[in-house]
């Protein structure tokens, strides 16, 4: 499946393209993931912890840099995960741009196609595009946090991403989103 996702962060493209590249400090950015290893300067090793009800799911991740267009500010990653107890995998390649916005900071555009297998597959089912909109709002903000000039700020939006991802929560609040459609729906 496919998914696109834009964000803002308050920070001109050159310090937002800097901190993309730099894998080790955005990998935590991401909810309930955790970097393992480097491997090199262009493959990692992650752990992402995932919690969908009462099921509890850790993907052991690689993850590799396969393209960088620095003067288009466009790079391209992808994931492979297996869950630890071999209860599924996920495959993902995702492509991020980044472009100025007048005035001051920069628009990032991510495109990640996403293939799914097992439980997270199994309970994600229809509401993978909202979850995925919740995680990139999480991101974002620990993005934006970690191109905050104080550090202590930047530690503790990581830290905040550190616990699993909910996805029970996430999925109550995409259905709460999914039924205020219909009904702006309906009464208009």
């Amino acid at each position: 499946m496919k998914l696109e996702n834009t964000f803002e962060v308050a920070a001109d493209p050159e310090r937002a393209w800097e901190l993309l590249m730099d894998v080790p400090r955005v990998v935590p950015c991401m909810p309930g993931a955790t970097l393992t290893e480097v491997v090199d300067d262009s493959h990692w090793k992650a752990e992402m912890a995932v919690r969908l009800g009462p099921i509890g799911l850790t993907f052991a991740t690689d993850v590799a840099r396969e393209e960088v267009d620095e003067a288009g500010r466009r790079v391209l990653l992808a994931a492979k995960a297996r869950e630890v107890r071999n209860r599924g995998r996920a495959q993902a390649r995702i492509e991020s741009r980044l472009s100025p916005l007048d005035g001051d900071g920069t628009r990032v555009d991510l495109t990640t196609d996403l293939t799914l297998s097992g439980p997270a597959a199994q309970y994600g089912r229809g509401m993978i595009q909202d979850i995925s909109s919740q995680l990139v709002t999480r991101f974002a903000q620990c993005l934006e946090a970690q191109l905050a000039a104080a550090p202590e700020e930047a530690e503790a939006a990581v830290a905040a991403q550190a616990k699993p991802l909910s996805g029970l929560a996430l999925a109550l609040s995409a259905l709460r989103r999914r039924l205020a459609r219909i009904f702006r729906r309906r009464s208009a």
